[in-house]
């Protein structure tokens, strides 16, 4: 959603709260009642599998929809952490028809968000069965970058709100190749990263190994400082 139509949503939505850094927005398992528009701040959605494993199936940003995962069996399909302080719209599900008929572009956010969980899980199953460490990394921090953009934000230059644990659990890589690769980025020129303030120096190498089944080693090194990456 854009900022106009966030603007559209807190005049016709009265229902807000605000969660704090690391609380937990709804869990996995509970009874969907509501789905949750961000007006500001970062959450991260996760699952725990039986065995205690945690997978982060997502982050969402400032005019994302959480919530639409659960509605195939009427409960959250994932828990929602928030990655900072954050402001949410909450849209009762039994409200939702009459809110997107008054709101006719929260409807085409909804299709857009059903889709978007398909084409994710598509490009899940390709980058766990054919992508390499490097493009996955380089894809997520292109898909950072674009969704930026999108909002009105630099494209190149963000605080990651997320830790280093988060992204590896996220794209399915170690914590330790999460990395080593950021160093490795950093060494090719490609980034700079001091804590968790990210710059991409090189956007267009990071979206060639993004469609790359090449290793990237080729690059042309400009840096060969370490990453200061926080976890």
């Amino acid at each position: 959603m854009s900022r106009d139509e966030i603007s559209t949503l807190d005049i016709e939505i009265h229902d807000r709260i605000r969660i704090r850094k690391g609380q937990t927005l709804y869990r996995q398992g509970d009874a969907l009642t509501s789905v949750y528009a961000i007006r500001s701040g970062m959450l991260k959605t996760h699952t725990s599998s039986e065995d205690g494993r945690v997978h982060i199936t997502g982050f969402h940003l400032q005019g994302d929809l959480v919530g639409l995962d659960g509605f195939d069996e009427g409960k959250c399909a994932s828990d929602a952490t928030a990655l900072e302080d954050t402001d949410v719209c909450v849209i009762q599900v039994g409200n939702l028809a009459l809110l997107a008929a008054r709101a006719p572009f929260l409807q085409q956010q909804l299709l857009r968000m059903t889709s978007r969980e398909v084409r994710k899980d598509h490009a899940m199953l390709l980058a766990l069965g054919s992508m390499t460490a490097e493009e996955r990394l380089a894809t997520f921090l292109v898909s950072l970058s674009e969704r930026f953009s999108a909002r009105g934000y630099s494209g190149t230059e963000f605080y990651l709100r997320m830790t280093r644990e988060d992204i590896g659990s996220h794209l399915g890589i170690k914590l330790e190749t999460v990395s080593r690769l950021l160093s490795k980025m950093m060494d090719q020129g490609l980034i700079h990263v001091r804590h968790r303030h990210v710059k991409l120096v090189n956007l267009p190498a990071l979206k060639a190994i993004r469609y790359s089944r090449e290793p990237w080693d080729s690059v042309p090194s400009t840096h060969t400082t370490a990453c200061e990456c926080e976890h």
